[in-house]
Formats: C-alpha cells, structure tokens, sequence
C-alpha cells in the first residue's frame, strides 16, 4: 500500500493544520482577554518582570532537549541507525505538531524518518505512543508533587495512572495483543502488507519493557520538570506568593488536562484549568490569565516556532534527494 506524500503536500498539510490551530489559539486569547478585561490584562503583563522570560524560554528549550535524548533512546532501542543531525531535525521538526490532539501529530517525524532513509513508518510510528504514554506518567508524577500542597485533584491523578498503566499492561501482553490483532490485517486499507500492524505491535511492546519504561519515564519526569521550573519563574516574575510545588501541580495538572480532552495542543482546556487553579490561590483574574497566556507562549506556541523554524531549514535535506521526491516507495 502506498501513501502519497511529496515534499510539497505534506508541508502543505502541516501548514493548513497551523493555520487552524492559530485559529483556535486566537479565539482562546481573545476569550480569556475579554474574561481578564483587555485593559487590565496589558497592565499585568506590563507588569511582570521581563527578565524572567529568557530563562523561561531556555527551560521550555531544555524540556526539547530532554525530549530529544528519548527520542534518541527509543531509536536506539529499535535499532534504527541514523546520525544524531538528522535526529535531531526530524525531533525538532515533529515539534511543529504540538497543537494536533495528544500530539499524536507529531507522527510527521516517521514519515520524514521515512523520507530520509526509507524505516518503515511501522516500525517507527510506535515511538510517538510511547512518548506519550511516558508523558503522561511524568506529569502524573509531577503533579502529585504539589497534590498535598494544592489540596485537589488527588482523584482525578489516581484514575489517570491507573488508566495509563492498565494500557501499559495490555501492551505489554505479547500472546494476547498479536491474537487481537490477527483479524485487523484483513481490513482492505491494510491489503499487501498483512505484517505491519505485527511490525508495529513488536516495536511498542519493545518501548513499554519494564526497563525502558522507566528509563523513558525518568527523562520524561526532568523534561517537564523544566517547564515547571518555568512556570514558577513566572510566578516570580508577578511576585505570586506562592511555592514551587504549587507551580508545579498547576501546570501539570492543566498540563494532563489539555492532553486528556485530546484538543489540538490542549488548546482551551488547559488555559481554563491553569486559570481556574491560579485563581484558587489566590490571584487576580487579570494576573491570572496574563501568567496562563505566559506560560503557554513560552511552551507550546515557542516549540511550534522552533519546530517550524527547523523544518524550513532541513526541508530539502529531509523532504528532497533521499527524501519524498526521490523516494518512489512512501508505504507504511
């Protein structure tokens, strides 16, 4: 089975999912400003101590980074051989894809894996879902940090894991997964290639082995720990009188939230959480939206930037030559 990507239409999709998802941002700009009082919410943010922000900005860059190294180490742990350039553009340029549902958009990066040295897309697919499912175990972690501290959500954090590592357990259920799986190699879009969902099965169950679960996880934890530390360093830019462990617990929380309700980036979701939960504090309404729309400059809509940024700088070495235009096999 083929899949018609070329350099040009697979830019050209990334490009019109931005476009919607700045729509989206947009909107949700506009509602929290017309809810803080526009007029209000600039004098917060004139406000707020700017210096904070380049060490913010460098924290959401170490929480890339972090993120690459497991990226890494699950190409590693797949044996799939590449150098640590083209690595670390394809990670990058998957960046581009954090305003999708879960960032489960952010399988760009095996199709440009795909397009660089020809992996099949089914053996290196696997890799986003086991970035997500220790994503998700990291905020967990991170946010019952703060859950004493905070005094909310203990339940809400309890079902998540429980939840999560329920997934991990059937994952990890060799016998019982391939069984299931048997019937769907039968469906007609899967036609030519009756292995690939096995491909694809053995490749997650490899990720989600006890020890590369916790080696993920413990990466995971330090990545968003990072932009924790940021949002804290947003609190001290506004002097809210409160702890470390409460920035954390807010912006994990909120950060688990926007994943849970699977819209593009959060968007919405995790604005109103983080909103919601400063305000319990408390902090002004102004104050309050003025640190969420900070906060998810400097992480989402900053790792949007950069992933863009490097996509046009590596396209023709990702995307031309060894790429979608000289690749006449583009099958999963």
């Amino acid at each position: 089975m083929s899949i018609g990507f070329s350099s040009v239409s697979i830019l050209s999709k990334i490009r019109n999912r931005l476009l919607l998802s700045l729509a989206l941002g947009a909107l949700v700009f506009l509602g929290l400003s017309l809810y803080a009082n526009i007029q209000e919410l600039m004098a917060a943010l004139r406000s707020f101590r700017w210096g904070f922000f380049p060490w913010i900005l460098s924290l959401a860059l170490g929480n890339y980074l972090l993120r690459f190294l497991k990226w890494d180490y699950y190409l590693g742990g797949l044996s799939i051989s590449i150098s640590k350039e083209d690595s670390l553009a394809i990670f990058f340029s998957g960046l581009t894809m954090s305003v999708t549902p879960g960032k489960l958009g952010e399988v760009l990066k095996s199709f440009l894996l795909k397009a660089r040295q020809g992996t099949p897309i089914s053996l290196s697919a696997p890799i986003v879902v086991a970035e997500r499912l220790t994503d998700f175990l990291a905020v967990i972690a991170l946010a019952s940090l703060g859950v004493y501290a905070f005094g909310y959500g203990a339940r809400t954090l309890a079902i998540t894991l429980a939840l999560v590592l329920l997934v991990v357990l059937i994952l990890g259920c060799r016998p019982v997964c391939l069984r299931l799986l048997r019937p769907l190699e039968a469906l007609p879009f899967l036609g030519g290639f009756p292995n690939r969902l096995e491909v694809a099965y053995e490749s997650i169950a490899e990720l989600v082995r006890l020890r590369r679960l916790l080696a993920a996880t413990a990466i995971s934890v330090l990545a968003w720990f990072a932009e924790c530390l940021g949002f804290y360093m947003v609190f001290l830019g506004f002097g809210f009188p409160s702890s470390w462990l409460q920035a954390t617990f807010i912006y994990a929380f909120s950060t688990l939230v926007g994943a849970l309700t699977m819209l593009p980036g959060g968007l919405g979701a995790t604005e109103g959480s983080m909103t919601g939960l400063l305000l319990r504090l408390p902090v002004p309404r102004q104050q309050a939206v003025a640190a969420t729309l900070l906060i998810r400059l400097a992480t989402l809509w900053f790792a949007v930037l950069v992933g863009a940024g490097v996509l046009i700088f590596y396209q023709r070495r990702l995307l031309t030559k060894e790429g979608f235009l000289a690749t006449k096999d583009n099958s999963i």
